[in-house]
């Protein structure tokens, strides 16, 4: 007996024995292959198998485009675009073909020659919708469209604060609030990346203007920036989780943002435990050892952007003295490669295929349909009537399509741009009109009704056509880029003259604004109505006249406060914007002025009234919200509003919750969420309010602290349209 169980033991170890061989026959050879193991642990495996040549090649992008000024040629396996990070094959490490930017593909200077995209309305009218789902919506269409032509990285996710309605670059970004900027921003992210694209927050931090953006040092105390624009970047990495966050152009604080310590190491890596890699934008980079040391990962397109390549030879000279460790250089190339698997660049290559064009113009349809804000209806002019017979249109090349910004994150759309010859023709233009035309949308959507179009260029013959016709619709323009900052708030090229001779022709004007951000209207009484649409994107004609219609009904909200004038800015004149030929740029900006006070909470703290505050936009139903109800669950509020559409047409809603903490007289936006409602519907909204916001910054401490006592909790419509204040007792915590 015993024999046999000796002769079984030895059969079950031989077994067992076969079956490791198996095993290890079977093990992948190349660990980091398997999509098993967590990111970390692939990149981890990974980073050890590369030479120190190859952990160069990871940490140092090329431009992606032909370049005359510098004798750069388009790089061998560049699709081209705005940079190119050269794979390694031999470790099967893909290459990043990297694409501009967060409002679709950008195809700079045609590199791509005939390559259209679908362009998005501008970041305002994605932050105008409050709506979580439109962000994501947006952001998948545009990932998948990166993906279907061969990219794996956009360089989107802007969300620096609105600070000034001038900064040129306002269109790409998401508002003056943090909560709001953080959240949608943080769904565009979460989108793009959906599709295995890996996606960048930008531009970090406090590039909050373009006048001088590449020289200007930022001067703010460490609390307000916690507090504000650091708020914001902070809530788009927690919900988008990018995989890289691109540093900026500007010093913070005495120190280039690239080679920031505070910025890169202090916040973004130790407080926040951000994982992925720190690009730089192109051209940010200032030196070797102190950028790398300091936190930046990869450098950009140095070779036309930068003074030097310092992410080659300086760094390989400062590794040999000893002022970077290699420790330094692997953790850089690990957090590359970590953000590579963590998306899917390894294991969802981008695969080039057909594009499903009508569903993603529908994507950029919805998103503007529901961002579009209406800021004035007077005598319910809107929505135009189904029994007109006649309508003037006049104005902004209404005739062939919509406005779109310039710079990097320009798409050339579908169709083509439809109105050439604009100037500038260069950088940061061309201008360019998105192929959709309100004009067309229009006369479908009128009928029988005769509809005729004015290009505006003439007041006079403009009036004349206004005064013929029942309702006159004047689309006005306001063409901003990156790179430069409007010089003020009024329309250029004498529109404020066209829309004024229109509106005493006609008394039934509504004005179409396709503007950046906020602008003067001293017109504003004498018209009946003005619908915000932004820059509208490649389906923005078909959108308006929705809206304009009633087709749908408009459901934006204010994402920025509208001045009245400069006077009511913090900087009513912005150093350097419309200074002389020659004149040297201006070395600071004190953005001490308002501290975490952005927008409407500047125009709290100094008692001033807008003319449109931060969240209003009217509707074409009308609604009743309750009193807040709030509980406390885990020392953390919880707000209840039942909201009725009193109303007749289906419409969607916009709750606000506002607190006011403990010895602080201004209220912050801590909650929101969307409703759409049918005629006569009510529904109980319950809205959690985010802790950060209900928090003051530590600095000492280095964290978020509720302090505890009686906080104000209010629910509204807007800034200053919200109910009588419910108190509620806190206890002090850290969230």
């Amino acid at each position: 007996m015993k024999h046999k169980n000796r002769s079984a033991l030895r059969r079950a170890i031989f077994a067992s024995g076969i079956a490791a061989c198996a095993c290890a026959l079977a093990a992948p050879a190349r660990p980091w292959s398997d999509a098993g193991q967590s990111p970390d642990a692939r990149a981890r495996a990974l980073v050890g198998q590369l030479t120190e040549a190859e952990k160069f090649q990871l940490i140092h992008g090329v431009f992606a485009q032909p370049d005359q000024a510098h004798n750069w040629p388009m790089p061998a396996g560049a699709i081209g675009s705005a940079g190119y990070v050269p794979g390694i094959p031999r470790l099967d490490i893909p290459g990043q073909q990297q694409s501009d930017a967060g409002l679709g593909v950008a195809n700079p200077v045609n590199v791509r020659t005939g390559d259209v995209a679908t362009a998005l309305p501008s970041g305002l009218a994605t932050a105008s919708s409050w709506d979580p789902q439109i962000a994501f919506a947006g952001g998948a269409m545009i990932g998948g469209e990166a993906w279907h032509k061969g990219f794996n990285v956009m360089l989107a996710g802007g969300v620096d604060l609105q600070r000034d309605p001038r900064n040129g670059r306002n269109f790409e970004y998401a508002g003056e609030d943090p909560l709001l900027a953080g959240t949608l921003v943080g769904e565009t992210i979460r989108g793009i990346q959906s599709q295995h694209v890996l996606s960048t927050v930008k531009h970090y931090a406090l590039n909050d203007q373009e006048t001088a953006r590449t020289t200007i040092d930022v001067r703010i105390g460490e609390r307000a920036m916690r507090e504000s624009d650091l708020l914001a970047f902070e809530l788009a990495i927690a919900r988008g989780r990018p995989g890289s966050v691109m540093c900026s152009y500007n010093k913070v604080n005495g120190d280039w943002a690239c080679e920031n310590d505070f910025l890169l190491n202090q916040v973004l890596k130790k407080d926040w435990r951000y994982p992925g890699f720190v690009m730089s934008d192109w051209g940010a980079t200032h030196s070797a050892a102190k950028a790398a040391n300091a936190g930046l990962d990869q450098e950009s397109a140095a070779e036309v952007f930068d003074k030097e390549v310092y992410f080659d030879a300086p760094l390989k000279q400062a590794l040999a003295y000893g002022e970077v460790s290699h420790a330094r250089l692997d953790d850089m190339v690990t957090r590359i490669l970590r953000s590579m698997f963590a998306v899917g660049l390894f294991d969802h290559p981008p695969q080039k295929g057909p594009i499903d064009a009508d569903a993603n113009l529908a994507v950029a349809q919805r998103t503007l349909e529901a961002g579009a804000v209406l800021l004035r209806n007077e005598r319910t002019l809107l929505p135009l009537a189904s029994d007109l017979h006649s309508i003037a249109v006049i104005g902004a090349h209404a005739d062939k399509g919509v406005l779109a910004g310039g710079g990097s994150s320009m798409v050339i759309p579908r169709g083509g741009n439809a109105v050439t010859g604009l100037e500038p023709a260069t950088w940061p233009g061309p201008v360019t009109y998105d192929p959709s035309s309100p004009l067309q949308a229009i006369r479908a959507a009128a009928g029988h009704a005769k509809v005729e179009f004015a290009s505006g260029d003439d007041p006079v013959a403009a009036a004349a056509l206004a005064r013929q016709a029942q309702v006159a619709v004047v689309f006005v323009q306001q063409w901003t880029a990156e790179s430069f900052d409007a010089a003020d708030l009024t329309l250029p090229n004498k529109q404020d003259a066209l829309v004024a001779a229109v509106a005493k022709a006609n008394p039934h004007t509504v004005v179409v604004l396709e503007t950046n951000s906020p602008v003067a209207m001293p017109w504003l009484d004498q018209v009946g109505a003005v619908l915000e649409a932004w820059y509208p994107g490649n389906a923005g004609g078909q959108a308006i006249a929705n809206l304009l219609f009633g087709r749908v009904n408009p459901s934006g909200r204010l994402p920025v406060t509208w001045p009245r004038d400069l006077s009511q800015l913090p900087r009513p004149q912005l150093p350097g914007a419309v200074a002389a030929p020659g004149t040297p740029p201006p070395a600071t900006v004190d953005y001490g002025i308002e501290g975490a006070d952005v927008g409407y909470r500047w125009f709290q703290r100094k008692q001033l009234q807008p003319l449109f505050p931060f969240g209003f936009g009217l509707s074409y139903t009308s609604f009743a919200q309750t009193a807040p109800q709030v509980t406390v669950r885990d020392g953390l509020p919880r707000v209840s509003v039942e909201v009725r559409n009193t109303g007749s047409r289906a419409g969607a809603d916009v709750v606000q919750i506002y607190a006011q903490l403990p010895g602080n007289p201004i209220r912050r936006l801590a909650g929101f969420a969307k409703v759409t409602l049918a005629p006569g519907q009510a529904r109980t909204v319950e809205v959690p309010l985010e802790p950060r916001l209900l928090s003051e910054f530590d600095v000492a401490k280095r964290r978020w602290i509720i302090r505890g006592g009686s906080y104000a909790i209010y629910a509204g419509r807007s800034a200053t349209d919200l109910s009588a204040a419910v108190q509620v007792k806190l206890p002090a915590k850290v969230p």
